[in-house]
């Protein structure tokens, strides 16, 4: 058969890049649900999603307008966020083998980083605010 020029159609390799509209958006969701209860057996991040339920209500009080709030929930959020990619991250070199590598030890150790400069911004944000909060008339 002579070769053409036009681009052969070639099944999605999963049934899921079928799916289009509200179908793919109730499956997407399915599987984020699945990563967050993954990310619950973390411990850590089980202990920063306990903290950020903690500090959530503190965030109301704390902030004075809507864009402080945002900014103490949102740095809870990311802490969060960061957490589940570190994880992931850990995860996916964790799934290549047990022996060690230097490249494998950068990868995880550049995740971890990661959630600790989140953890930093976090805390630089919600120590800012009760400053305000506490010193500002």
């Amino acid at each position: 058969m002579p070769p053409t020029d036009r681009p052969r159609e070639q099944a999605p390799a999963h049934a899921h890049q079928r799916r289009t509209g509200l179908a793919r958006l109730w499956h997407a969701t399915g599987h984020s649900l699945a990563g967050l209860r993954a990310g619950w057996g973390e411990p850590a991040f089980r202990q920063e999603a306990l903290l950020a339920l903690v500090l959530l209500p503190a965030a109301l009080w704390l902030g004075r307008t809507w864009v402080e709030v945002a900014l103490l929930v949102g740095s809870l959020l990311l802490v969060l966020m960061v957490e589940l990619l570190n994880s992931g991250i850990e995860s996916a070199i964790d799934r290549i083998g047990p022996e060690w590598h230097a490249l494998s030890k950068r990868a995880k150790d550049m995740g971890s980083a990661a959630v600790l400069l989140s953890l930093l911004l976090g805390a630089g944000i919600w120590l800012a605010a009760l400053y305000t909060h506490l010193f500002s008339s």
